[in-house]
């Protein structure tokens, strides 16, 4: 490597760290505790937990066999499935919730087959699952489909052979190679649907209690109302500790770790 190129090198470095340095500078710790157990800090804390679990579980529920089938479909056929489920990724998350709003909202296609049964979902707690949910479903796709790719189909078909069904195959030789990449998919899915922010604004809204999260919580703040700045520096900082939780899991949900564990 040239000695040259060590000086964009450390610059890019530093953008990457000295915000993060910049936030926990000003972080009051005399009152930190205070302002995570502030009533707007804790409710809108615990509905971006409440959510982000079930937005989760409905990643699991259909992202499971999604990644199944672009891990055992042909060349061409996985590699358009593997692009649809990438567009999320790369799609700003404010189109993400205008699409999402023009399809369940009032005017929407399902929308208005949902208001005749009295159901109503934009701007509601549900509209923040969805949106977590859209956000956050390819982290866990594409990780498992990944893992079942490399892990390779040839146990499976030794197990076929020996008279094992497809259920069996499934829950006791497909998922248990593949642990490592569901694993890391579970927990990158759950963190995305943590801080999902630009979805969740446009298609469920900023209602106190009903669907305001912590990135909302936090963005209200520094537009001055909601809770306090200090409650809202208070809580980029647990967002920020939540990232790095997320990636030492992931770290010790490598694939080499298990293998080396099992050794």
């Amino acid at each position: 490597m040239p000695q040259i190129l060590l000086v964009p090198a450390l610059l890019g470095l530093a953008l990457l760290v000295v915000p993060l340095g910049a936030l926990v500078a000003r972080v009051e710790w005399t009152t930190l505790g205070a302002d995570i157990t502030s009533p707007e800090a804790l409710s809108a804390l615990g509905l971006s937990l409440a959510t982000a679990l079930v937005a989760t579980a409905m990643c699991l529920l259909m992202g499971v066999p999604l990644a199944l089938l672009i891990a055992r479909s042909g060349g061409r056929t996985a590699s358009v499935l593997r692009a649809i489920v990438t567009v999320p990724l790369v799609l700003p998350p404010m189109v993400g919730g205008v699409a999402l709003l023009f399809l369940f909202g009032r005017n929407g296609a399902l929308g208005q087959l949902l208001l005749e049964f009295g159901v109503r979902i934009p701007f509601t707690t549900t509209a923040v699952v969805l949106a977590q949910t859209f956000v956050a479903m390819p982290f866990l796709v594409l990780a498992l489909e990944g893992a079942l790719r490399s892990t390779g189909a040839e146990y499976e078909r030794a197990a076929a052979a020996l008279g094992a069904g497809r259920w069996r195959i499934l829950g006791q030789v497909t998922l248990p190679l593949a642990a490592p990449g569901l694993v890391s998919g579970v927990v990158l899915c759950f963190a995305r649907a943590v801080g999902e922010f630009g979805a969740t604004a446009l298609f469920a809204g900023n209602a106190p209690g009903v669907t305001q999260t912590m990135p909302l919580a936090i963005y209200t703040a520094f537009n001055g109302a909601g809770v306090s700045q200090g409650t809202a520096v208070a809580l980029s900082l647990l967002l920020l500790v939540t990232a790095i939780a997320v990636l030492l899991l992931v770290r010790a949900w490598r694939p080499g770790n298990v293998a080396g564990g099992i050794r």
